[in-house]
């Protein structure tokens, strides 16, 4: 068993001890997606860490796009849970990287993808740069952070 589901499974216990529902609910929910998927395809399996961290991300994306769009439409308490949720869930996600941090990568994306070509990138080749700064960054940035700074510095 993944050590970050056992954090997750011993973290809602305590949550239930507690009696804290917001870290309750948002466990189970996420301890159930997690289920899900590794029950889905041919046969169950266990899942990674790395696994687990990625059904993390994409139940706090969830919450993310939850609460902008409740908060658009005027319902600002529903808006409010849905942020708390995300809250409980960045607490399993890693730092995010600041934006410093998000450029330097995306210059050494484009200059190894420059040594490759023998040229500098240019929006052709966004694709290569891109691949090369999503796996730098390790899932501690959003892609759209990421497609962003790439973007800044490939030759128009």
């Amino acid at each position: 068993m993944s050590t970050l589901k056992e954090r997750l499974r011993a973290d809602l216990t305590a949550a239930m001890k507690a009696k804290d529902e917001l870290v309750k609910a948002t466990l189970r929910m996420t301890l159930t997606a997690v289920g899900t998927a590794e029950v889905a395809g041919d046969e169950a399996r266990e899942l990674s860490d790395d696994e687990v961290l990625a059904i993390i991300r994409r139940e706090a994306k969830k919450r993310a796009e939850s609460a902008e769009a409740f908060a658009n439409a005027g319902r600002d308490e529903l808006a409010a849970q849905e942020r708390a949720e995300g809250e409980v869930l960045a607490r399993y996600l890693p730092a995010q990287l600041s934006d410093d941090e998000l450029d330097a990568i995306a210059r050494e994306a484009v200059e190894q993808t420059a040594a490759e070509l023998g040229e500098r990138p240019g929006q052709r080749q966004m694709g290569q740069v891109m691949k090369k700064a999503t796996a730098a960054a390790a899932g501690r940035a959003d892609g759209r952070r990421v497609a962003a700074a790439v973007k800044a510095l490939l030759v128009p």
